[in-house]
C-alpha cells in the first residue's frame, strides 16, 4: 500500500518525462538546448536558492549534512572506478562516464522528497547545497586531468550557477533574514517552473532505447548510483542511529539518478558525449523502478 502511494506520487513526474519524449519533434534541437540552458542558468538555481533561504538553517545542520553527503559522493567515486577496466581506453572518455556514478539529479530530488511524510525540504536544500560544489570538484578534476591548470578548474567550479545559488541560499538561511515578499514572489514563480521544464526537457533529449545498450561497464556505474550508494547510506544510518529526518534525507539523496546534464559537461571537455548521455538515460529510466522502492524502504525503516 505504501509502495503504491509513493508510485502514484512519482507517476506525474515520470509522465512529464514521457511527454517530453512525445513532443520532442515539435521543437528543434537548438530550442531544447535553449531550455536546458535556461534551466541550468536561471530556473534551477532559483529553486535551490528559494528552498535553502525560505526557512532558518541551524548551523549544526551544515556541520552534519555536509560531511555526510561528501562521504556519499566519495563512495560513488570510489565504487564507480571499479568499472574502469570495462570502460573506454581513453581516460577522458571514461571520466565523462565515471562522473555519473556520483552526480545527482536535482530535479528528481525535489520531486521525490515531496512523497515523504513531512518532507524535509529545508534539509534536502542544505544537502544539495553542500553536495553541488564537491560533486563538481570531483567531476571537473577528473575531466580536466592532464589538461588545463588548477586555476581553470577552480574557476569552472566557482562559477557554477548551482553552486552560487546554493551557497547564497544557505547564507540567507543561516542569517535568519526574511526576504521581502515583493522580491520573493517572482523567485517563487521561477522556482515553480524549474521542475516541469526540466522533466519535459529530459524526456525530449533522452535516448529511450538506452536500456538495450546496458553492458558490464554501464551496469556497474548504474548499480553504483541506484543500488550501492543508498544501500550503504541506509546501513550507515541504522548502525549510527542517525536522526530519522537526516536519515531519510541522506538515503533519498543517495538513491537519486544521475544528473541529466552530465553529458553536457562531458562534451564541454571533449569526452565521449554519447557514452555519458547513454548512461544518463539508463540511470533515469532505471530509477523509475528503483526510486519508488527506496522511498518505500525509507518510509518503513525511518
Amino acid at each position: 500500500m505504501v509502495f503504491f502511494a509513493i508510485l502514484m506520487g512519482l507517476l506525474p513526474s515520470f509522465l512529464m518525462v514521457a511527454l517530453g519524449g512525445l513532443v520532442r519533434s515539435r521543437l528543434s534541437v537548438n530550442a531544447w538546448q535553449g531550455l536546458d540552458k535556461l534551466n541550468f542558468e536561471i530556473l534551477f538555481p532559483t529553486l535551490i536558492f528559494v528552498a535553502a533561504s525560505s526557512r532558518p538553517i541551524d548551523p549544526r545542520d551544515i556541520l552534519t549534512v555536509g560531511p555526510a553527503v561528501w562521504a556519499i559522493l566519495l563512495a560513488g567515486l570510489a565504487l564507480g572506478y571499479l568499472a574502469r577496466r570495462f570502460g573506454p581506453d581513453r581516460f577522458l572518455d571514461f571520466a565523462g562516464a565515471w562522473q555519473t556514478a556520483w552526480r545527482f539529479n536535482t530535479a528528481m530530488a525535489f520531486v521525490a522528497v515531496a512523497t515523504l511524510a513531512e518532507p524535509p525540504m529545508g534539509m534536502l536544500a542544505v544537502a544539495v547545497g553542500m553536495a553541488i560544489p564537491m560533486a563538481n570538484v570531483f567531476a571537473v578534476s577528473a575531466l580536466s586531468r592532464g589538461s588545463g591548470s588548477l586555476a581553470q578548474t577552480l574557476k569552472k567550479v566557482a562559477t557554477n550557477p548551482f553552486l552560487i545559488a546554493s551557497v547564497s541560499g544557505v547564507i540567507v538561511g543561516l542569517s535568519g533574514i526574511t526576504i521581502p515578499a515583493p522580491i520573493m514572489a517572482p523567485l517563487d514563480m521561477l522556482a515553480q517552473a524549474a521542475i516541469p521544464v526540466a522533466l519535459i526537457s529530459v524526456g525530449a533529449t533522452m535516448n529511450w532505447g538506452a536500456l538495450a545498450r546496458l553492458d558490464m561497464f554501464s551496469g556497474i556505474i548504474c548499480a553504483t548510483k541506484l543500488i550501492a550508494l543508498p544501500t550503504l547510506t541506509m546501513i550507515a544510518c541504522i548502525v549510527l542511529d542517525t536522526d530519522p529526518v537526516l536519515a531519510r534525507t541522506l538515503t533519498l539523496f543517495a538513491a537519486l539518478p544521475t544528473a541529466s546534464a552530465s553529458h553536457v559537461l562531458a562534451a564541454g571537455f571533449g569526452a565521449d558525449r554519447e557514452l555519458s548521455a547513454t548512461l544518463v538515460a539508463q540511470s533515469t529510466l532505471l530509477s523509475a523502478a528503483t526510486l519508488p522502492l527506496w522511498i518505500t524502504a525509507i518510509t518503513l525503516v525511518f
